[in-house]
């Protein structure tokens, strides 16, 4: 017995009889204030700890040897499909022209709507006997080789496709003014399609995979202008100020998505306000961050964020700027880690814990200050009456 008077003695918690108890008015409602606030914190501390928070931290992009895939969807409502190609090119030399895989073009109608979906390259009507280099036609079991029409480099040189024809007179500085005239050109509908697509626009859209380095990557209907612009304002009737470089960005990315990714430039557009043709660079000068994204489960999406500015260029003097959409990018040296993090069971029950008790020790001192502070007044009240 007397353990537990000894026990007894170290409660903490003393009780005391409910005959005297002062239950007021104050007091309720200071516990339904309370009780409120501990549940509005208690579900808020639930819904923390069930949904993973994520932290961040800056590190050293310490990367080798890497390949981008840079996405992309952009509309040209006044561009034909034809005449709109996509380079790259990049600080280390590597140069790509008029990529075409992977790539999907959709002719549009100045409305926007789709006229017809195909791959880049796709779909164009051939002829059955080509024309062969010695200017016969090709016959049976006869080795394919199209002239270059005097722009062949050396005797064996071949041309098959209107795209070698134009390349080839690339190479010679020369310009391909009669594309009629070309046997590949019009085997592939490269004339018909222009003449098809007049008074159309341009949704392209895909990817392009390129090293890790500074570079750029265009949209430059201006380089099959210059192999078809004389035709094309002799025999199509087609005039510079049909042409502008308008364009809307409905999507551009760095890699692969990830939760939270924000692309300042998906949405965007740019109207030419002054039609002159394809007499200007648009340009956007982007600043890549390569971002390391890290889930619950520790799987690793390794992707880029970007911010950008932009810039239009007009041509003015000579040399005149080559026309088209130029996004010109760099990386930066410093990488962003984010990383998707539980809230453990332990730090739970203590923040549950810390708000009850916080939240019962102060209602119980503005109880205490308010309880005391209406019986000094009421007292002072009854002695100056009874004065």
């Amino acid at each position: 017995m007397e353990l537990w008077s000894k026990l007894r003695s170290l409660d903490a918690y003393p009780k005391v009889n409910e005959d005297f108890y002062s239950r007021t008015l104050s007091g309720g409602l200071i516990t339904i204030v309370s009780s409120l606030a501990i549940l509005l914190l208690f579900f808020s501390e639930i819904r923390l700890y069930l949904y993973a928070a994520t932290e961040s931290k800056l590190t050293v992009d310490t990367s080798r040897g890497e390949r981008l895939h840079i996405n992309f969807d952009v509309t040209f409502p006044a561009l034909p499909c034809s005449l709109v190609a996509i380079d790259t090119m990049d600080v280390s030399g590597e140069q790509h022209y008029d990529i075409r895989h992977d790539i999907m073009k959709k002719r549009i109608d100045h409305l926007g709507n789709v006229i017809e979906s195909r791959k880049d390259g796709v779909g164009s009507p051939k002829i059955e006997r080509p024309l062969q280099n010695h200017g016969g036609r090709l016959d049976h079991n006869e080795v394919y080789c199209g002239s270059c029409y005097g722009s062949e480099e050396s005797d064996d040189q071949c041309c098959n496709s209107c795209e070698e024809v134009r390349d080839s007179y690339r190479k010679k500085g020369w310009a391909l003014t009669n594309v009629e005239s070309i046997d590949q050109c019009k085997r592939e509908g490269f004339v018909q399609r222009l003449k098809d697509e007049q008074g159309e626009g341009c949704n392209i859209h895909g990817f392009v995979d390129v090293n890790k380095v500074a570079g750029n990557f265009h949209f430059a209907p201006g380089k099959s202008l210059d192999h078809a612009f004389n035709f094309l304002q002799d025999m199509l009737n087609f005039q510079p100020e049909n042409y502008n470089i308008s364009h809307k960005i409905n999507k551009l990315s760095f890699g692969k998505e990830f939760p939270g990714v924000v692309n300042p430039l998906d949405g965007v557009e740019w109207k030419q306000e002054q039609t002159t043709g394809l007499t200007g660079m648009y340009q956007y000068f982007v600043k890549v961050v390569p971002t390391i994204y890290t889930d619950i489960r520790g799987r690793k999406i390794h992707s880029n964020q970007f911010s950008v500015t932009e810039h239009f260029r007009e041509a003015i003097g000579l040399p005149r700027p080559p026309p088209g959409v130029y996004f010109f990018y760099e990386f930066s040296p410093i990488q962003v880690d984010f990383t998707e993090e539980n809230t453990s069971l332990l730090h739970f029950l203590t923040n549950i814990c810390a708000i009850v008790g916080g939240i019962f020790t102060m209602a119980g001192i503005i109880d205490s200050f308010v309880y005391h502070g209406h019986r000094a007044i009421k007292k002072k009240m009854e002695i100056g009456k009874l004065g």
